[in-house]
C-alpha cells in the first residue's frame, strides 16, 4: 500500500459512524444536485486526498458525508473559513473527507444547499474512464465504418477511405495520388496531422512501456479483439500505420493530410471535399523519427516484422533531418486547416535522439543527445512543440541501463525538482491544480503537469507526488471552477456540446464518449464565432458548453493522450 498517512483511519471513522449513522432529518435526494458542490463526480481511491470545494456558500458550518445505498451519514464536519479565490472569482469553503476510506458511493450534504453529485470511493475507480478515453481513439477511426457492435449509439459510415489523395505542391510532387489509409481525425475536425499525432502516439506508447499489461485483449471491445495482443496496442497500431504512409521516399514526412478548408459539422461520409497531402518539414520528419523508434520497441515481442519496418522508417526519416535540419512549415496560401507550426526543433532533435538510442544501442545517438542542454521546466502550453523532450526524459529513465549513471541522476533530479515545483504551486492554486494561466488546451496543461508528477513518484514514490496526480485528475471529472466533469459520458454532469463533427451531426442526444474538452481559455478565440460566455468570466471560468467553441470545447489527441497516461498510471499505482 503506497498511501500509509490513513492507515489507522477506521478508529475516528467507526465512532463517526456510531455518532452519525442515522438519516433522521434527512430530505429525499431527489437527483437535484447542488452545482456549488464541487467535487470529482467519479470518484476517489480509498486512501486519496479527498476535497470538495463550496462555493459561493454565505459562511456555512459543516458538511456530511451520506451514503448513497444507506441513506445514512457517516461522516460530518466542519467546513473550512472562507477562503478568497481570484482565478475561479470565487468564495469558497473546503470540506475534506480524506479519513473515509470505506468502499462506497456515496455524496457530500450540506444544509441549505442540498446534495453533491454522486461519486464512488473504491479500488479501480477510474478504470472504467481510462478504457474509455482509448476508446475514444477508437470513434476517431478514419477510413473505416464503426458497427454497431462496437460503437453501439455512436456507429456511423465510413468516411475518408484516403486512398487517393492528391499530393498538393507544397509537398514537393507536382502532381500524382497517394493512397494514405487509416489513422485517427485529429480533434473536432477530419483532417490527419503527423506533428500531432505523434505527440499523442509519443504518449500512449510511453504508457504501453512502462505498464504493458494495463489494458487486455479484449479490454476495449474493438475489431482487433481477440487476436492475443493487448487492445492498446492494437488501437496505436491503427495509427501508426497512416504514419509509415506519410513517408516520402526520401524519408522526409508530409506535414498533414487535410482538406484546403475545415469541412461543416457533417458525419465523415458527408464530408467530401477534396483531401491533399500537404508540406514537409523537419519537426512532422523528427517526431516520426522518434515515434516509430518507440513502436520498433512495443511492437518487437508481436510482431517483429512490422517493429523492424517502423526502426528502418525512424532511421531513414532521421537521415532526411540530418540533411534538412530547419525546415520550418508554414500553410500553404490555400491551405486554411490546422497549421501545427514550430521553428525550434531543440525538443523534437533531443526525442529523437532519445528513442532511436535507447532503440539502436547507436552511440551517435547518444553523443547528440548529450550535446544539448537539458530543460525541467514546465510551462503553459508545452504541448507538441516542447512537450515531446519530457516525453524523451520519460524514456531515458525507463530505459537507465542504456545510459550513463550521472545522465540518469541529471534526468532524475531534474523531474523531482519539476515535480516539487509544480506540487507546491498547486497546493497553493484554485482547485489544486499545478497552472494558473488558462491558455487553449489547459485541460491538457494540467494533465502534461501531472505526468512529470507521476514520473517523480516512479522515481521517488513520495505520497505528495501521487496526490498531485490525483488531484489533478480531481479537477478534470468536477472539482473545477465550471463544475463540470470534462470528460465526455464521465460523471453526471459532463459537456454534451463539444466542437466535434460526429457528436454534432449524429442525431445521437449524447456526444461520442470519452473525449476531452479543451477546457478553460482565456483568449477566448472564438467570441465573433456566436459564443457566449459567462459575462465577465474570470480565468477559470472562461469555458462554454457550446458546439461552436473550438476554443474551449473542442477535443484533440493531444488531450485525450495525457488523459489516458494519468488515468492508466493511476489505476497502476493507487493500490
Amino acid at each position: 500500500m503506497r498511501y500509509h498517512i490513513f492507515q489507522f483511519a477506521w478508529i475516528p471513522l467507526l465512532l463517526v459512524v456510531i455518532l452519525f449513522g442515522c438519516k433522521e432529518n434527512l430530505p429525499v435526494n431527489t437527483g437535484d444536485y447542488s452545482d456549488q458542490i464541487r467535487l470529482n463526480q467519479v470518484g476517489y481511491y480509498p486512501f486519496a486526498t479527498k476535497k470538495a470545494v463550496i462555493v459561493n456558500g454565505t459562511d456555512l458550518k459543516e458538511f456530511s458525508l451520506v451514503n448513497n445505498e444507506t441513506k445514512q451519514i457517516v461522516f460530518s464536519n466542519n467546513l473550512s473559513n472562507v477562503k478568497e479565490w481570484e482565478l475561479a472569482g470565487e468564495e469558497v469553503q473546503i470540506a475534506d473527507f480524506s479519513s473515509v476510506n470505506t468502499p462506497g458511493d456515496y455524496s457530500v450534504y450540506i444544509e441549505g444547499l442540498g446534495y453533491s453529485y454522486p461519486f464512488t470511493i473504491g479500488e479501480n475507480v477510474f478504470q472504467d474512464a481510462f478504457l474509455g478515453s482509448i476508446k475514444g481513439m477508437y470513434y476517431q477511426r478514419a477510413g473505416m465504418a464503426l458497427e454497431e457492435k462496437y460503437a453501439g449509439k455512436w456507429k456511423r459510415d465510413m468516411g475518408h477511405p484516403d486512398d487517393s489523395v492528391v499530393f498538393h505542391p507544397s509537398s514537393g510532387k507536382t502532381q500524382g495520388y497517394i493512397s494514405s489509409t487509416k489513422g485517427w481525425y485529429d480533434a473536432g475536425d477530419y483532417n490527419k496531422y503527423i506533428v500531432n499525432g505523434s505527440f499523442s502516439l509519443g504518449l500512449f506508447y510511453t504508457l504501453f512501456d512502462q505498464y504493458p499489461n494495463s489494458v487486455a485483449d479484449g479490454g476495449l471491445n474493438i475489431p482487433e479483439s481477440g487476436n492475443g495482443t493487448s487492445d492498446l496496442l492494437d488501437e496505436l497500431k491503427y495509427e501508426m500505420d497512416w504514419f509509415l504512409t506519410m513517408q516520402d521516399d526520401d524519408g522526409g514526412l508530409y506535414h498533414k493530410l487535410t482538406t484546403k478548408n475545415f469541412e461543416g459539422m457533417v458525419m465523415p461520409n458527408e464530408a467530401t471535399s477534396q483531401r491533399y497531402i500537404v508540406g514537409k518539414g523537419t519537426a512532422a520528419t523528427l517526431d516520426f523519427a522518434a515515434c516509430a523508434a518507440q513502436a520498433y520497441r512495443m511492437f518487437k515481442a508481436v510482431d517483429p516484422s512490422y517493429a523492424d519496418q517502423c526502426l528502418e522508417a525512424a532511421k531513414k526519416a532521421y537521415s532526411w533531418a540530418v540533411e534538412n535540419p530547419e525546415i520550418e512549415f508554414l500553410n500553404p496560401e490555400d491551405i486554411a486547416t490546422g497549421q501545427y507550426g514550430d521553428k525550434d526543433f531543440k525538443d523534437e532533435w533531443f526525442w529523437a535522439n532519445a528513442e532511436l538510442y535507447i532503440s539502436t544501442n547507436e552511440p551517435p545517438y547518444l553523443d547528440k543527445l548529450n550535446e544539448g542542454s537539458l530543460d525541467f521546466k514546465f510551462t503553459k502550453g508545452d504541448n507538441w512543440r516542447k512537450f515531446m523532450r519530457f516525453t524523451g526524459m520519460f524514456s531515458l529513465l525507463k530505459n537507465k541501463d542504456v545510459i550513463s549513471e550521472a545522465l540518469f541522476e541529471t534526468l532524475k533530479n531534474g523531474i523531482i525538482a519539476s515535480a516539487d515545483e509544480l506540487t507546491a504551486k498547486a497546493g497553493k492554486l484554485d482547485y489544486f491544480q499545478p497552472i494558473d494561466d488558462f491558455q487553449w488546451g489547459s485541460n491538457s496543461d494540467v494533465l502534461n503537469a501531472a505526468m512529470i508528477m507521476a514520473q517523480a513518484y516512479r522515481l521517488d514514490p513520495k505520497t505528495e507526488y501521487l496526490s498531485g496526480v490525483q488531484q489533478c485528475v480531481d479537477y478534470i471529472f468536477g472539482n473545477n471552477a465550471t463544475g463540470y466533469s470534462f470528460v465526455t459520458g464521465f460523471g453526471d454532469k459532463y459537456p454534451m456540446h463539444i466542437h466535434h463533427r460526429q457528436s454534432a451531426a449524429d442525431g445521437v442526444e449524447e456526444p461520442v464518449p470519452g473525449l476531452l474538452s479543451g477546457g478553460a481559455n482565456f483568449g477566448k478565440q472564438d467570441v465573433n464565432d456566436g459564443v457566449v460566455y459567462p459575462d465577465n468570466a474570470p480565468p477559470m471560468k472562461s469555458w462554454a458548453d457550446q458546439e461552436p467553441s473550438y476554443a474551449s470545447n473542442e477535443i484533440c489527441l493531444n488531450w485525450n493522450a495525457p488523459l489516458t497516461y494519468i488515468l492508466g498510471f493511476l489505476e497502476q499505482e493507487s493500490k
